[in-house]
């Protein structure tokens, strides 16, 4: 019983933290991942952003990169992205929530 009561309070703080996940905004250039950039072996939405003097990559979520990789795919755009980013082993990852091309 004391395991559950220890318990109870940190499942409660982890998923109040993990519901107020914080959107940001990525701004770099908006491009493919195969076609442009020669990183991937299919089509992947991806905006390339300096951190750091290093160019990263955040890789679309499926329907960020389902939505917005028509207008992307053989040339990329300026633009920026906003959304929740995460990490996927090494992968840099961006739950889209808007975008925005020049």
């Amino acid at each position: 019983m004391n395991k559950i009561l220890f318990a109870l309070p940190l499942l409660l703080v982890f998923f109040t933290a993990s519901s107020f996940a914080e959107e940001v905004t990525l701004k770099g250039n908006v491009t493919c991942a195969k076609c442009e950039l020669k990183l991937a072996d299919k089509c992947a939405t991806v905006v390339v952003v300096k951190e750091g003097g290093k160019d990263v990559v955040y890789y679309f979520d499926a329907a960020g990169d389902k939505k917005n990789h028509k207008e992307i795919c053989k040339a990329g755009k300026e633009g920026s992205v906003t959304g929740e980013v995460s990490k996927d082993g090494d992968k840099h990852m961006i739950k889209v929530s808007k975008v925005e091309l020049k």
